[in-house]
C-alpha cells in the first residue's frame, strides 16, 4: 500500500541531496573540526558552509548570528531562558496561548522561579491580540517570545510589527519560527527580531540538528557549557554530518520557496476545498487569509479527530489531530481551544500539512477515501440523529 504524507508540520522526510551530502562525514570526514592536525581541522570549514547558507535562507547579514543547536527546543530553550538570564533585571516574559510546548515550556521554567508571565490571546481566527500586547509592553523590560506561524493552523503573526512595539518598548523579541522557515520568504537582517529558532527536520533534513539565529549585540547565557564550540554559545563537539545536512536542506529550502507558495498552496487549497465540499458539518480552523501555503486545519462536527486519524491511517494516509508532541493527549488542542472552536467541533479537528513531495494524486487519496470516514463515522455517533 503506497504511503500518502501529509503530516510534513511533524517532521519531513530527508531530501536525497541532504543524505547524499552528509555521507563522506559518516565515512571519510570523521575528524573532530576542533582538532589542531589537517585531518580533523579541514571539517571546520564544511560547518561554516552550513552556517552561511542557514544564514542565507533566513536573511540574517552575517553567518556568525547563526549558532547550531540540537532541536528547535534547545533553541527555544536558549533563547528564553538563555535571554531572560542574561538581562540585568528579570524581565516581564510575554508570550501567547497558542504557543508550541517548546516556547511556553521554558516560559513557565522562569514563571516557577519568579519570573512575570504573560500569556497572550488570539481571536477565533488565531490571531494576536496586539492591543493586549501594546498594554502589557508598557509593563517594564521585556523579553517577548511568538511564534512566527502556528503548526497546527498555519496562521502567520505579523513578526516584523511585533518587533517593532517590543523595541520601542526597550525589550528583547524571540521569535519560534520552527514552521516558518523554508515555506515563507524572510529577511531577518531586516526586521526588529533578536532571535529567531529553526529546526532540520521540518525542511527536509534530519532529526536532531537545528539552530538559533541571535542578532549580533544580543546577549544569551549559554545552556550548555564546557566548551568553546560556537562561540562560546553552546558547547559540545559539533554535530558534523548533520549539520552538513541541515546547510544543503537550507540551500534546497530557499529554490524551493516559489513552489511552496504556488503549487503546494495550489494543492493545499484544492484539499481544502475538495473537504468542505464533500463533507458536511466540516469548516477551516485559523486565518485563510494569513497562513502558511501548505497548512489546512478542517474541524468536522461530531465525530473524534482521533478516530479520523486511525481509519485514515488503515488506508495508508498520514495526517495529524495537531502537534506531535502532544500525540497520545485526550485533552483537545490548546490552540483551538484558545480560538473558542466549539465544543463540537474541537474533538474532530484534522491538520494536513503538505510538502514540494506531495502531488496531486495525494489529494486525490484523501479526497477519495475521507468523505466515506466521515459519512461512517457519523452513521456510528450518539450525538448525530
Amino acid at each position: 500500500m503506497r504511503t500518502v504524507y501529509l503530516d510534513n508540520n511533524a517532521t519531513t522526510q530527508i531530501a536525497p541531496e541532504v543524505r547524499e551530502a552528509m555521507l563522506p562525514f559518516l565515512t571519510d570526514l570523521w575528524g573532530n573540526p576542533s582538532s589542531m592536525h589537517t585531518f580533523g581541522g579541514q571539517v571546520k570549514k564544511y560547518i561554516e558552509t552550513a552556517r552561511e547558507q542557514v544564514a542565507a535562507l533566513i536573511g540574517a547579514a552575517d553567518p556568525q548570528e547563526i549558532t547550531f543547536t540540537s532541536c528547535g527546543s534547545e533553541s527555544n530553550n536558549l533563547a528564553i531562558r538563555g535571554g531572560a538570564e542574561a538581562m540585568d533585571k528579570p524581565p516581564h516574559i510575554i508570550t501567547s496561548k497558542v504557543e508550541h510546548a517548546a516556547v511556553s515550556g521554558p516560559c513557565h521554567y522562569l514563571e516557577d522561579r519568579g519570573f512575570r508571565l504573560t500569556k497572550l490571546d488570539v481571536d477565533e481566527l488565531g490571531r494576536l491580540d496586539l492591543d493586549t500586547l501594546q498594554r502589557d509592553l508598557r509593563a517594564g523590560r521585556n523579553l517577548t517570545s511568538l511564534m512566527w506561524a502556528n503548526n497546527e493552523t498555519g496562521v502567520v503573526f505579523p513578526v516584523g510589527l511585533i518587533g517593532e512595539m517590543v523595541h520601542e518598548a526597550g525589550g528583547v523579541f524571540h521569535t519560534d519560527a520552527v514552521q516558518a522557515v523554508g515555506k515563507i520568504p524572510m529577511k531577518i537582517s531586516e526586521l526588529p527580531v533578536d532571535m529567531l529558532s529553526l529546526s532540520g527536520h521540518k525542511i527536509h533534513a534530519p532529526k536532531g540538528v537545528a539552530a538559533i539565529y541571535i542578532r549580533r549585540g544580543t546577549k544569551v547565557k549559554p545552556l550548555v557549557l564546557g566548551g568553546h564550540q560556537e562561540r562560546g554559545r553552546r558547547a559540545g563537539t559539533e554535530n558534523v554530518p548533520y549539520i552538513v545536512g541541515l546547510g544543503v536542506a537550507c540551500n534546497l529550502a530557499a529554490k524551493h520557496l516559489e513552489e511552496e507558495s504556488t503549487r503546494v498552496k495550489a494543492m493545499r487549497d484544492r484539499l481544502e476545498a475538495g473537504i468542505l465540499e464533500s463533507c458536511p458539518g466540516s469548516r477551516v480552523n485559523g486565518d485563510t487569509k494569513g497562513r502558511l501555503p501548505n497548512t489546512t486545519n478542517i474541524s468536522f462536527d461530531y465525530i473524534e479527530g482521533e478516530a479520523i486519524i486511525l481509519m485514515l491511517d488503515d488506508r495508508g494516509i498520514c495526517a495529524s489531530t495537531g502537534s506531535a508532541c502532544a500525540s497520545g493527549s485526550l485533552e483537545p488542542s490548546h490552540v483551538l481551544r484558545a480560538m473558542n472552536v466549539a465544543g463540537v467541533s474541537v474533538h474532530g479537528s484534522i491538520r494536513f500539512s503538505l510538502s514540494t513531495y506531495n502531488t496531486d494524486e495525494d489529494v486525490d487519496a484523501v479526497l477519495t477515501e475521507l468523505p466515506k470516514i466521515v459519512k461512517r463515522l457519523r452513521e456510528l455517533s450518539p450525538f448525530v440523529s
